[in-house]
């Protein structure tokens, strides 16, 4: 997302994106679909990428060409930033994230239409979510794409220099560049040679919670979030009561961040099990809507991690969202290989995208920072490598994992 500071996000009121807010011409779920499919449809000729699905809100009012496709949307900009605050870490500071448009009309469909309102040719928010997004995959794996780099560079203030191949020309299309590489040692772990760390498995918005009870609490708004739903198993299997009251690691993705993954912990690869969902935004603002069941509802790959220092199994979750390609698993997909913290288990394809890691009760310890922070609540961020929390001591012993 595009970023405001905090003095420029508390001139004009954030609006909580509710659809009573919009012009009243755009308030019917089947003018916002076609709006939104307008924007995508955009992206396959547009150059600037803030000329179609990746225009800022705050930047819509000074955006005309984009303005003509949402028409009467510029006032509502000119009046409200819509978006969310992330906490910087190590500081007392946040930035304000200003939600991209196509963000903004997808979460709008949600709220307004419902889950089964036939929008555009009879068709539910699933179907348009889902065909919108897979068209979008297909438009940024086209050749053509790759002349809107420079601008997706720019609105994001993406550091080249830290990019295994910084020159933008090498890159075919726009999604080679979504997933791209870092150079080596350019995300260095935390405490490397310390058994009992944890780190983060991206460059992400995170939260934390011991418990899914609090997590659900404070963050998790869905009515049908459990771990069962989200792991895809039946509540009395034994993956369920091996995950039951297991403490959550929250690792959202924004447009602008590096799009690989890696492992948190030191671990042997074991099974991948896909399941098959939606499309639905993963944007905090409706994570945090009650009645929205976005984690559990979403295209998700489950990968096993058996955890080195205490045995356990950690199950870490990859989250599919609107507009995301593909989840794509690279040493994630190498069953019985021993991975280190900081080594790449997959890829996201063009999107933003969560990891959702659940560590079995008494597992770990999260690092007070990122707990505090969490129950405002707030995301922080943080990148590949930086410390999360600890591996408890008993747990350790109970794995055989005593250094």
């Amino acid at each position: 997302m595009s970023t405001i500071d905090q003095e420029t996000a508390a001139s004009k009121p954030v609006e909580p994106v509710r659809p009573e807010h919009l012009p009243e011409g755009s308030r019917n779920p089947g003018a916002v679909a076609s709006m939104l499919s307008a924007l995508v449809e955009h992206s396959r000729v547009e150059k600037d990428v803030r000329n179609s699905i990746h225009a800022p809100w705050h930047a819509l009012p000074h955006l005309p060409r984009v303005a003509a496709l949402v028409p009467g949307l510029e006032k509502l900009a000119a009046a409200h930033h819509v978006g969310n605050y992330v906490a910087l870490r190590g500081s007392d500071q946040r930035f304000f994230e200003s939600m991209p448009l196509a963000t903004r009309l997808g979460m709008h469909l949600l709220f307004w239409g419902g889950y089964q309102e036939k929008l555009l040719h009879e068709k539910s928010v699933e179907s348009v979510l889902k065909e919108l997004s897979v068209r979008e995959g297909h438009i940024y794996d086209s050749p053509d794409s790759a002349k809107s780099i420079p601008s997706f560079v720019s609105t994001y203030s993406i550091a080249t220099d830290e990019l295994a191949e910084p020159d933008l020309s090498k890159y075919a299309t726009f999604n080679e560049f979504f997933y791209r590489k870092l150079k080596p040692g350019a995300r260095p772990v935390a405490d490397a040679q310390d058994p009992t760390g944890v780190c983060s498995a991206a460059d992400c918005r995170l939260t934390v919670y011991p418990t899914v009870d609090l997590a659900k609490q404070f963050w998790i708004k869905g009515n049908n979030f459990s771990v069962p739903t989200l792991l895809g198993v039946a509540p009395d299997s034994e993956e369920a009561r091996a995950f039951e009251g297991s403490s959550v690691a929250i690792f959202r993705l924004a447009p602008a961040d590096y799009h690989r993954f890696h492992s948190p912990i030191d671990a042997t690869i074991g099974e991948v099990k896909d399941i098959d969902g939606e499309y639905y935004t993963v944007n905090p603002q409706a994570v945090n809507e009650p009645g929205f069941d976005v984690f559990t509802a979403n295209r998700r790959s489950v990968l096993y991690l058996t955890h080195a220092a205490s045995g356990r199994q950690v199950a870490f979750v990859a989250v599919g969202a609107m507009l995301v390609g593909s989840i794509r698993w690279t040493g994630g997909a190498q069953l019985g290989t021993r991975v280190r913290r900081g080594d790449e288990l997959g890829y996201f394809a063009y999107g933003g995208s969560t990891i959702v890691a659940l560590f079995p009760r008494g597992t770990i310890t999260f690092d007070a920072d990122l707990v505090k922070n969490s129950a405002v609540p707030i995301e922080t961020f943080v990148k590949v490598g930086w410390s999360i929390g600890r591996t408890n001591a008993q747990a350790m012993v109970e794995g055989q994992g005593q250094p």
